[in-house]
């Protein structure tokens, strides 16, 4: 409604400029800025994509400006001088704010550094303080704020008959303008004074010769995606010696949440050559991206793809592997689907670790007691970037499996939580999680008029503190997160700032939202069903609350098997119940449903009565199978992992520096690689062992 305001004040402002009605002029420019102050308040998506389509703040101010000069050489307020007077003023307003939008840009590009980093002591830079963001942001309010003084200058121009006012309002405007550029022009020097690349990454390896990290966890990914490396975090900082996170996106840095590691973020290519990472002996890939390369190229290093999760997806047993000295794998599943899929990765290259991020998952002990309303939890897969069939059952199955589940004999509690990436690709699976999105608030509402919410005063009351508790403990992680990011610092003040990591600061955060899931899972009726699209609860808070598990072939379904608890898997591809176990590993200890949501039914009986669970021995089996063993825990065994990979690649280093490969031998190698009869060592990966 109001972008249509705001359009139809823009042409008015048009036709009343063409034909010199200057008070319809004055009232549509006043209604037409604050529906545009409006919308910037209210609606910044849009300002944002009509700025993408050339229609942004600064255009409509221009236009305001054009048409207010065509509006005075209309009128007859105005006489030459006084004309000519307006123009300068215009003219001078619209430099001012060109010139304000250079010294601004100019300012935040030179202080976006080569690097940014966490946890790293990089003071020595010298790195000022930005600008005050009243100086630099809102660009949009600021142009309106000039507008409204020339517009009341107009009207009271208009009221008066004397071309004064008009003048004085665009000299006042365009005075504000010349006040702000030349605010910013101490913070421009200072920009100009901070250090380029060369001396940011010289500072940078400084520390790097000092800390001698060994171990890099290297990550490129987007904004979506991070939880990818934010689930090996934890892992890599319980490892026993140096590590160092490298990201090759500045958006990670916003998302990447508390860590004692050391972080890293060099985005160009050229830069992270120049980083001095010769201590390094490990490095962790969580994801198979193009920019890999860019890390894979160093020989010094051993490189393993970690991979962010087991599961039987194509994309678990990509060619790209073959590229790392390991893969490591959860268990003894992964690396048979390396074995099937024949890619390249020979079976000696492959590292059983478990998933050290289930540790911590709660386990089901003997038979389970099911409560007045057991939960479902519905975890699908995204969309993938292909429309390979199978992908996920959010398209063909999701909205009739949740119908079910809320349709129910018996009441359930529904737990639907979507991945990340869900309809960012297909706008089918967007409209599908919106149309369950739906069905779920709607049966709550049904729920909360009937008898099924009916409570006593103690629960009431119970519920109420922990609601409490919760606002509060939102309200203290907003602070916290404040806080850690400094809403009125940029990037380079947050290099220099973050040091250091604060133990003190990164147990109070890890206490706020241990005590936030608590408080969460207490406030909430136990007959509510939920909508889970965030960061928090997180996925394993929602393995602990769910009975039940019905899901894709991803990770999500391998990481809950952890939990012993029973699950359900849907064949949207239509395989069958036997080609679909026999591809699919996780298959093979979990219920089947079909596109048309059958077997949700035998389902809810066995959700009440666990002996109806004929699959409970299977499960066990099939943990350790994916999983690998319970003893010792995987985070034992992935630092175990990591420990003699650097004891190889110092070996491998040191070989080197004792027989040096000269350029003839390496000819000639190249030369008999891929030959019948080559060489042992020089096959398969196309590398030469120096080791026995």
């Amino acid at each position: 409604m109001a972008f249509a305001v705001m359009a139809g004040c823009l042409v008015t402002m048009a036709v009343a400029a063409i034909t010199g009605a200057g008070g319809v002029f004055a009232a549509a420019g006043l209604v037409g800025s604050g529906c545009d102050l409006l919308l910037h308040r209210t609606e910044p998506g849009l300002m944002t994509r009509l700025g993408r389509l050339h229609m942004g703040e600064t255009l409509r101010f221009e236009l305001r400006c054009v048409l207010l000069l065509l509006l005075l050489g209309r009128l007859h307020v105005t006489g030459p001088i006084g004309l000519a007077a307006a123009m300068t003023g215009v003219l001078c307003l619209l430099a001012g704010q060109a010139l304000h939008a250079a010294t601004r840009t100019l300012i935040r590009r030179r202080r976006t550094l080569a690097v940014a980093a966490r946890n790293i002591d990089l003071r020595r830079l010298g790195i000022s303080d930005r600008p005050p963001r009243r100086l630099t942001e809102w660009p949009g309010q600021r142009m309106l704020a000039y507008q409204l003084s020339a517009l009341l200058g107009l009207t009271a121009s208009l009221v008066t008959g004397d071309a004064r006012w008009v003048v004085a309002g665009l000299a006042l405007a365009a005075g504000a303008c010349l006040v702000t550029v030349l605010a910013l022009v101490p913070y421009l020097v200072q920009a100009m004074r901070l250090p380029g690349p060369a001396q940011v990454l010289a500072e940078v390896n400084v520390w790097l010769n000092r800390h001698r990290p060994e171990t890099v966890l290297y990550f490129s990914g987007s904004r979506d995606c991070a939880y990818q490396v934010t689930m090996w975090l934890e892992a890599v900082a319980a490892l026993r010696s140096p590590s160092l996170v490298i990201l090759r996106e500045r958006h990670l840095l916003e998302v990447l949440g508390p860590t004692p590691l050391p972080v890293l973020c060099v985005p160009d290519a050229v830069h992270l050559m120049n980083v001095d990472l010769s201590s390094v002996r490990v490095a962790l890939y969580p994801a198979n991206v193009g920019k890999n390369i860019h890390l894979l190229r160093v020989p010094t290093m051993q490189h393993v793809f970690l991979g962010h999760g087991d599961s039987d997806k194509v994309a678990g047993v990509n060619p790209y592997s073959k590229v790392y000295d390991q893969v490591w794998v959860a268990g003894e599943a992964g690396r048979l689907r390396y074995a099937e899929a024949a890619v390249g990765v020979e079976d000696a290259d492959i590292v059983e670790i478990g998933r050290p991020q289930l540790d911590g998952v709660a386990v089901a002990v003997g038979d389970r007691v099911p409560g007045p309303f057991p939960t479902v939890l519905y975890a699908p897969t995204w969309e993938g970037w292909t429309d390979e069939p199978g992908t996920t059952s959010l398209t063909l199955a999701g909205e009739r499996i949740v119908g079910r589940l809320l349709d129910g004999e018996r009441p359930v509690r529904v737990l639907y939580k979507p991945h990340p990436c869900t309809g960012r690709r297909s706008p089918e699976a967007r409209a599908a999680h919106q149309r369950i999105v739906a069905l779920i608030d709607a049966a709550n509402e049904r729920r909360a008029a009937g008898p099924l919410a009916e409570e006593t005063e103690e629960e009431r009351a119970l519920r109420a503190e922990a609601a409490h508790c919760r606002a509060e403990l939102t309200k203290r992680i907003a602070a916290l997160d404040a806080r850690l990011r400094r809403d009125h610092a940029d990037e380079a003040m947050l290099t220099r700032d973050s040091a250091e990591p604060d133990p003190a600061l990164l147990a109070e955060a890890d206490a706020l939202y241990a005590g936030w899931h608590q408080a969460h899972r207490t406030a909430e009726p136990p007959w509510l069903h939920q909508v889970i699209e965030g960061p928090a609860p997180t996925l394993y808070h929602c393995f602990d609350q769910a009975d039940l598990l019905i899901g894709d072939i991803s990770a999500v379904v391998s990481d809950f098997i952890a939990s012993l608890k029973p699950y359900a898997l849907i064949d949207t591809a239509g395989l069958g119940e036997e080609e679909f176990r026999r591809q699919y590993t996780a298959a093979r200890a979990g219920y089947l449903l079909d596109p048309e949501a059958n077997g949700v039914d035998h389902l809810l009986r066995l959700l009440f009565d666990p002996a109806r669970d004929e699959l409970r021995t299977a499960r066990h089996q099939l943990r350790e199978f994916l999983l690998g063993p319970a003893v010792p825990p995987s985070t034992q065994r992935f630092s175990a992992a990591v420990d003699a990979l650097a004891a190889k690649g110092e070996a491998v280093i040191r070989l080197r520096e004792l027989h040096p490969i000269h350029k003839g031998a390496l000819d000639e190698h190249h030369g008999q690689r891929g030959r019948p009869g080559a060489p042992p060592g020089e096959e398969g990966h196309g590398r030469v062992d120096l080791l026995p």
